[in-house]
């Protein structure tokens, strides 16, 4: 599957993602006029690492500049990998037991270890290139940076993360990358479907995403949309957008947009099914295609779930019109339903 996706990119999965928007058209459980009315927000698809914190950023630092030395053929004076896992098994203590001083002392230690490998590599090996370079910029890198810095190197094995502060009080800070997700406002027969799934990196404003996603949309499905509408996040949002974009709270709107926006927050669940039923909760793929791609799949397995139901509750009306009653060992969930009503 990962020689797949390499191989297919994400130009391929946005066109799957188009074919089960296309699939729900043909089969009723999207009307083409809920295209025309959709609902843009962000969220943060967490990527798979470790809470990053400078001791162990060090210590990995110290770990892989030195095992990737002595594959290069470079004789350190020292790999400090042992003394630097005890100091880092001293920082982590002495900060659970609130002793900071000695917990500064001890990453102070941690940081000469790492800064002395980098001297070495640097003297006996003037001319670097492959991996040696990429692992010899990536210990500067995490050398180098101080803790109030921006655009810090939080992960060894993957560069491209970024820290994310949403305003949330169970989680201040979140480490991935924005997601902007596009979905419709009215719930049609088949439900809220995601019309567009789109990693973006660089930590930008909300506002300043709007315009990018909206072109990204046209370009996909080919509809320009009539209403759009958004959280209080997204002031300051594109001018050539102004009469197309709604935002929560604002006064003096005609009833059905008034209406419709009260759906505006259908979005939120919709999000929580992508995360916890797709994948964008924990992102396993590699790099910032890997970000990308993995929106766009989990947008995809949440379409396709969706037709799954619609097709389950087809046949379910199929049986209904053929029998008169519903096996209640097959379908219990719908036993209950006025099915003449639902079609």
């Amino acid at each position: 599957m990962t020689h797949w996706r390499k191989r297919v990119g994400d130009e391929a999965l946005r066109t799957l993602l188009q074919e089960s928007l296309m699939l729900a058209l043909r089969s009723k459980a999207l009307k083409p006029q809920d295209l025309s009315r959709i609902t843009v927000d962000t969220t943060v698809q967490e990527k798979a690492i470790t809470f990053p914190t400078d001791a162990k950023l060090h210590y990995k630092a110290i770990e892989k500049l030195g095992e990737v030395a002595k594959e290069n053929g470079i004789d350190l004076r020292q790999s400090y990998v042992r003394v630097a896992k005890e100091t880092l098994i001293m920082v982590q203590r002495y900060r659970h037991a609130k002793q900071m001083k000695r917990a500064k002392k001890s990453m102070k230690k941690l940081r000469t270890y790492l800064g002395r490998i980098i001297r070495d590599v640097e003297r006996k090996a003037p001319e670097m290139s492959g991996d040696l370079l990429e692992a010899f910029l990536k210990a500067k890198r995490i050398y180098d940076q101080k803790p109030q810095d921006k655009n810090k190197l939080l992960s060894w094995h993957a560069p491209e993360v970024e820290c994310i502060s949403k305003g949330k009080a169970h989680k201040p800070y979140e480490f991935g990358c924005k997601i902007s997700v596009i979905s419709t406002v009215n719930k049609s027969k088949g439900g809220h479907f995601v019309l567009q799934s789109t990693a973006v990196h660089g930590n930008p404003y909300d506002g300043h995403t709007l315009k990018g996603a909206i072109d990204e949309y046209i370009k996909d499905i080919g509809i320009n949309p009539k209403r759009i509408y958004v959280d209080r996040g997204y002031r300051g949002h594109d001018p050539s957008l102004k009469f197309q974009v709604f935002k929560a709270g604002q006064k003096r709107l005609a009833p059905q947009i008034k209406k419709e926006m009260k759906r505006r927050s259908a979005i939120e669940p919709v999000i929580g099914h992508l995360k916890s039923d797709g994948h964008l909760g924990r992102n396993y793929l590699k790099g910032a295609l890997g970000d990308k791609m993995n929106a766009i799949l989990s947008g995809i397995g949440h379409n396709f779930r969706l037709l799954l139901r619609w097709i389950r509750d087809l046949f379910a009306f199929i049986l209904f019109l053929l029998f008169g009653r519903i096996s209640s060992n097959l379908f219990p969930s719908l036993c209950q339903l006025n099915l003449k009503g639902a079609f």
